[in-house]
């Protein structure tokens, strides 16, 4: 699956701004931005339900268009799938088969994939939203994919469906698939992915596997004084006047320096005589660098999604 040089405008909206990422067999892709980062309309136009301005994406090389039978290639879930409350699981999907071009014995192997085989005669209407979710699963892989695509899949999700859905996702890789799964929180898929797309204002802020990302992850300390100009004076004089985060508190005799630990500061300011009344560790996680790469601040709301 290859998005290359891919722009999208809605009027004077630029809702993807040359786009270029690519996602690979047998790994688990988390396409991941904030709300309005442009994650839905790429997808879109990968499914061709939208056009795009200028740029290509495609799937095996192909646009959707150009498949020859595009669900037994790529299965998509971009919103909650509907399903009639009077409808059993199993006739729900006997609805699709013909499209797709499956028998009920596919049916029923996919029900069992996704563990709803012990279901398959009850009606949808009595489904919870962790059933639900899964019989929309059960619906995106009765052409049996190469290519899975989904939109937010663990909306709603409780944690014992987020589980089930990281297994799901990490055996379907298992088998050689290309999975691709957006969301708009890297906490919700970190146990789940192994490459990172991170975009934000429609445009690739980063991409690499999981483990590169988490190596930009770095600690930092705290350092409080009464004594401002001693503190200043230490920071000198342990050459660390790099290590001071740009971004940290700016207020006399308090310092964030990244990349050192508190035990360093602490035998540092000991040997120099400075009085310290705080001094405390910050490990930095993958979720605090997903903001920091998106331009967001930990705690901060959510921004409307004016073009997803």
């Amino acid at each position: 699956m290859a998005v290359d040089h891919l722009t999208k405008t809605f009027g004077a909206v630029r809702a993807v701004d040359d786009l270029s990422f690519t996602a690979r067999p047998g790994r688990v892709t988390g396409f991941l931005g904030p709300n309005g980062a442009g994650k839905t309309t790429t997808l879109r136009i990968l499914l061709g339900l939208v056009r795009p301005t200028s740029g290509t994406a495609t799937i095996s090389g192909r646009t959707y268009a150009e498949l020859g039978r595009p669900t037994r290639t790529v299965g998509a879930a971009l919103e909650a799938a509907s399903f009639h409350p009077g409808r059993s699981a199993l006739d729900h999907l006997r609805v699709y088969a013909p499209q797709v071009g499956v028998d009920d014995r596919r049916c029923r192997e996919v029900l069992e994939l996704v563990g709803l085989e012990a279901v398959a005669d009850r009606r949808v209407g009595g489904f919870s939203l962790g059933m639900r979710q899964r019989l929309g699963l059960a619906t995106t892989l009765l052409g049996d994919p190469a290519v899975l695509v989904l939109d937010e899949p663990a909306n709603g999700l409780d944690p014992e469906g987020i589980a089930w859905l990281r297994s799901l996702l990490r055996h379907l890789a298992g088998e050689g698939r290309t999975v691709l799964v957006s969301s708009h929180v890297l906490s919700e898929v970190q146990q789940t992915v192994d490459d990172v797309v991170i975009i934000a204002r429609g445009t690739l802020v980063h991409q690499s596997s999981l483990a590169e990302l988490a190596a930009l992850a770095e600690p930092s300390v705290r350092v409080v004084s009464p004594d401002a100009a001693g503190l200043g004076r230490l920071i000198e004089a342990a050459g660390w006047n790099d290590h001071v985060a740009p971004n940290g508190e700016r207020r006399a005799g308090v310092a964030v320096l990244r990349k050192v630990s508190a035990a360093e500061v602490g035998a540092r300011a000991h040997a120099a005589g400075l009085e310290i009344h705080e001094l405390s560790a910050r490990e930095v996680g993958l979720e605090d660098i997903f903001l920091r790469l998106v331009g967001e601040r930990p705690g901060a709301a959510d921004a409307g999604e004016v073009a997803r």
